[in-house]
């Protein structure tokens, strides 16, 4: 990537672009695709995913390019799209994660319980649909009987919150294990 500034051309074809010219915009796209492909590959330290996001920040480009405001160099302004896009695809994969991670433990409970040839209650099959900022605080307050400020310090959440999100869970609770009752009756 050049620290130079943009050469009168760059300057004309990003006005054009921004007014509307598609190909002004796809002149810029192609000439600034393999310095955004080379960025997002050390970012990721993979070509398949580097390649999907330089391909859907070309795309968001697209769409905004109306928008672009011209403070910065059109470069860094595609920098931080696919910056952005690359840190939400992150957490995207974090958040499918846990939630496989959730439902491998639930599965290995499950499993416990049927080789003990114990009841799977159909409350722990709800409990085990919440999130877990509300099933900590549920179990926590519920099934092991401690207080508000207990949950919060632990938690590291205002009593509030605490207080919120059970009281939100139990009505998601209530309204599954209600669900459950009228599929089954």
């Amino acid at each position: 990537m050049s620290s130079a500034a943009p050469t009168a051309e760059d300057e004309h074809l990003i006005a054009r672009a921004v007014r509307g010219d598609d190909e002004a915009l796809a002149s810029l796209l192609r000439s600034h695709y393999g310095m955004l492909y080379k960025y997002m590959l050390k970012i990721t330290m993979n070509k398949a995913m580097a390649e999907d996001l330089v391909q859907d920040t070309m795309l968001r480009a697209i769409e905004r390019i109306g928008s672009f405001q011209r403070k910065s160099k059109f470069s860094t302004w595609l920098i931080a799209i696919a910056t952005r896009r690359y840190i939400d695809e992150m957490r995207k994969e974090k958040r499918l994660r846990r939630w496989q991670t959730e439902q491998q433990a639930l599965q290995g409970i499950r499993f416990q319980a049927a080789l003990r040839q114990q009841d799977w209650p159909d409350a722990l099959d709800a409990l085990g649909g919440l999130s877990y900022d509300m099933r900590v605080p549920i179990l926590l307050k519920h099934y092991y009987g401690y207080g508000y400020e207990e949950i919060a310090a632990w938690m590291d959440i205002p009593v509030g919150t605490v207080k919120s999100r059970l009281h939100n869970g139990l009505i998601k609770l209530k309204k599954e294990l209600q669900n459950d009752e009228a599929t089954q009756g």
